[in-house]
């Protein structure tokens, strides 16, 4: 018995692509506060370390995948975590 994997219209597949990466935006937004404020007192450096780790074990599974919107997001994804984790690390 042979199991069918459709793959999901083009449509949807741009619309995830929009999701995937403005989803991780918000690690930008993190990221301006920290820099330009030279300050992340308030930023919890095991929140975003976690964050980083479970981006970039999604970047993984997208390359296992070959999945162009898996990996393009979490690239994304991880260049945000790290670089809050950076800003933490440099004025946390």
């Amino acid at each position: 018995m042979s199991e069918s994997n459709p793959r999901p219209p083009r449509w949807f597949q741009w619309y995830m692509y929009l999701v995937g990466i403005g989803g991780n935006l918000f690690f930008y937004i993190q990221s301006w506060e920290i820099f330009t404020r030279r300050s992340a007192g308030d930023v919890s450096l095991v929140a975003f370390s976690v964050a980083l780790w479970a981006v970039t074990s999604w970047f993984v599974y997208g390359l296992f995948l070959r999945n162009p919107v898996l990996i393009i997001a979490n690239i994304v994804g991880m260049l945000g975590a790290a670089s809050v984790v950076t800003g933490k690390l440099m004025y946390g």
